[in-house]
């Protein structure tokens, strides 16, 4: 079982990218992103004053991309955070513009 590591570290990596792929995989005009988590994210994005009402719903945005943060020990930090970012950047132009 020396491999078994890097077994998981691939499985975990293939675990991700499908979920990634899973996320964006909704039909074309179904928005990802409610009211609340557009309205939230332009305050966001607008500098207004953080509140914790607005980190929740930007919290839920990234795991909907397929970020987990209860993951202390995950290799792929910051780049998955990075790229549920990307993902909800992208949902966000589409859904809340």
């Amino acid at each position: 079982m020396k491999n078994s590591p890097k077994i998981w570290s691939m499985v975990s990596a293939l675990t991700f990218s499908l979920a990634g792929c899973a996320a964006g995989g909704a039909p074309e005009g179904t928005a990802h992103l409610s009211a609340t988590q557009c309205r939230d994210l332009t305050a966001l994005k607008n500098n207004a004053p953080s509140t914790p009402e607005r980190n929740r719903s930007e919290l839920a945005a990234l795991k909907m991309a397929g970020y987990d943060p209860s993951r202390f020990d995950n290799p792929h930090y910051p780049d998955d955070l990075h790229a549920a970012q990307r993902q909800v950047d992208s949902w966000y132009q589409v859904d809340c513009h």
